[in-house]
């Protein structure tokens, strides 16, 4: 009989001692609760939380599930499953607000586009479906970065490079930048990953409030802008948009 790996019995059983819990716990607590030497238990705390699945709050030295939880936590909601209840939501996106929307997910410390709806019209365009976008300059990585606590950090890691000369790469205005897209509820990115392109985001909840993705629309920056700021009735659009595939989702009512 195939005998089962007592480290990774242990360490489920931390995971769900810490899920279980409405407070933060001790070392103590957690070694005692799973009859387990305080060395033991420290060596899985350790190791879960250098994985991102387990915190510890510096304050109290106490601990709490970790942010990467999230990703697994909502693994079973995958790219096709958000692309076909977005696909009507896009394509009305698209010809209401005249340009092309994008779907994206996170993806490997960026944005995976699984879904891309051409701008209306018979001006060539190339299929950006399964490409992928850095999360500290455009408006769908900004999105996922400012209600994804992991994508947040890959977007500060990744603030290193620029795009064009008004990227942000100082990590204090990418976390400005983080923050208020949080407080507007949207993200927008004018010239700050291609020139002369504009865009605007806006994330996708689940039925547990989790952030899924983003939709956003892309185009010409004098299309998309009005006096160097996103036109606000495509912003309402491109919010609606998200909102309708989210109560999809189960999000229910905003």
């Amino acid at each position: 009989m195939t005998r089962n790996i007592q480290s990774l019995e242990r360490a489920a059983a931390a995971l769900r001692l810490l899920a279980g819990g409405e407070r933060l716990l001790g070392l103590s607590e957690v070694a005692s609760s799973l009859g387990l030497a305080k060395g033991t238990a420290h060596g899985i705390l350790r190791t879960l939380q250098h994985e991102g699945l387990v915190e510890r709050d510096e304050a109290s030295g106490r601990y709490r599930l970790g942010a990467e939880l999230l990703r697994l936590g909502t693994a079973h909601l995958d790219g096709h499953e958000l692309r076909a209840r977005a696909l009507v939501w896009a394509d009305d996106l698209a010809r209401s607000g005249g340009e092309s929307v994008q779907l994206g997910v996170p993806h490997r410390c960026g944005v995976l586009v699984v879904h891309h709806v051409p701008r209306p019209g018979d001006t060539r365009q190339v299929l950006e479906t399964g490409t992928t976008r850095p999360l500290h300059s455009t408006a769908l990585g900004r999105v996922l970065a400012a209600y994804d606590p992991v994508a947040r950090g890959e977007a500060l890691e990744g603030a290193r490079t620029a795009f064009t000369e008004r990227t942000p790469c100082a990590r204090e205005d990418v976390e400005r930048i983080l923050d208020l897209t949080r407080a507007r509820g949207y993200a927008a990115d004018v010239e700050e990953t291609w020139d002369g392109v504009a865009s605007v985001a806006a994330p996708v909840h689940d039925r547990r409030w989790l952030p899924v993705g983003a939709v956003g629309v892309t185009g010409a920056v004098e299309r998309v802008c009005r006096d160097g700021e996103p036109r606000p009735d495509l912003v309402a659009a491109v919010r609606d948009c998200a909102r309708a595939i989210s109560r999809d989702l189960g999000a229910g009512r905003f």
